[in-house]
């Protein structure tokens, strides 16, 4: 049992954290405050190959393991949660089911681009109606010829206002329950695809999320995304991704919070004294850094198994409940340390406790999980 990275992957790391130093730590609270997609960051990041960094090297990637992919979205999470999840979103929602269930034209069509991140993706699964029961999605699409006729809508969807591609999911055959979802590749500017409401989030607030509408909208059926009847499936392998990416961001969040919390313990004096001396912030700080170990391990180990061509759901589940939670955790132990400064506006404390709720929500809740977790156990 080797618990090592490559030298490979701690130069990565290192480098992405001199990275999130450099570029994005003074710019991640007006990210924040004006709910600014941050554009140039990702298109820089794309310069230095970080997102398609595990993509294949005849789409334009890297080659790279998975796991580097997730190593990556936790450094960005130290620094800032919006653009750590962009980050995940794009491969394990975007990228992953395209690369997985996608012929070789429609490949070569979107992976170079979501490689270099020229091109933005989105992931329209959820519904007004269905959350966590996808299976009870009323968007449907009715084939005519050699083409689909999509009608319905979609809600929540992340960088719909911003997408070159969207991962749409519709029923084909209402009478086949859950077999009768498929996914198409829906290019922008299809006719009958439009943007409903756009939504103002509590945290995470860079990353754009609005309705998304399809009113007798024409797809060709070169769209289909895998078979008729796969879109369940489909879906539940992006989400199996998608929910190790927000454990490695939840991971991240949480470093970052044990980072602010080390920092201002050992400036801030009270009684003649660092409140560092004091065991109280002392057993915060033991805390954070235990769970923050078994957080990092826990969504490592789901990564590498995915690498090793293993199965991964459940590791995938347990791994996003545990550091979600933790994350959410620390986040608040996080603030109390600063007490009245972690309360104020503009803090990165305060920023982390907004943010850490969408991980404990997003690719599935917390109770999503522990119903996966005890199926697998209970079996």
């Amino acid at each position: 049992m080797d618990f090592k990275l490559s030298e490979e992957q701690e130069l990565i790391k290192s480098n992405v954290r001199e990275f999130a130093l450099k570029y994005i730590e003074p710019v991640a609270a007006e990210i924040d405050a004006d709910s600014k997609q941050p554009v140039e960051i990702f298109e820089k990041l794309g310069e230095l190959g970080m997102m398609g960094i595990s993509y294949p090297a005849q789409y334009g990637g890297g080659g790279a393991e998975f796991l580097t992919t997730m190593l990556v979205t936790e450094e960005l999470a130290r620094s800032c949660a919006t653009t750590a999840f962009l980050h995940s979103y794009s491969y394990g929602l975007v990228g992953h089911p395209i690369l997985t269930f996608a012929n070789e034209e429609q490949k070569q069509r979107w992976m170079p681009g979501l490689a270099s991140g020229k091109l933005v993706g989105a992931f329209a699964l959820t519904e007004p109606g269905a959350g966590t029961d996808v299976s009870s999605a009323t968007t449907v699409a009715v084939k005519k010829g050699n083409e689909y006729i999509l009608n319905g809508s979609k809600t929540f969807i992340t960088n719909a206002i911003l997408a070159d591609v969207f991962v749409a999911f519709a029923y084909t055959d209402r009478s086949a329950g859950a077999k009768g979802m498929s996914a198409f590749l829906i290019p922008k500017g299809t006719p009958g695809l439009l943007l409903g409401q756009h939504f103002e989030k509590m945290g995470v607030r860079g990353s754009q999320t609005s309705e998304v509408v399809f009113k007798d909208c024409v797809v060709p059926a070169d769209c289909l995304l895998g078979q008729e009847g796969q879109g369940f499936k489909i879906a539940m392998s992006a989400l199996d991704v998608g929910r190790i990416g927000i454990a490695a961001m939840s991971t991240g969040i949480a470093q970052g919070c044990l980072d602010e919390s080390v920092k201002y313990s050992k400036e801030r004096v009270q009684f003649k004294k660092p409140i560092a001396s004091q065991q109280a912030i002392q057993w915060f700080i033991a805390n954070m850094a235990v769970d923050i170990d078994a957080a990092r391990f826990l969504y490592m180990y789901a990564a590498w198994l995915k690498d090793q061509g293993r199965p991964y759901s459940v590791a995938a589940s347990k791994a996003k409940l545990f550091c979600s939670e933790c994350a959410a955790r620390h986040s608040t132990k996080a603030v109390q340390i600063q007490g009245g400064y972690g309360f104020v506006k503009g803090s990165k404390a305060e920023r982390f406790y907004r943010d850490v709720k969408l991980t404990e929500i997003g690719e599935g809740t917390s109770e999503a999980q522990r119903m996966i977790i005890a199926g697998s156990v209970l079996r």
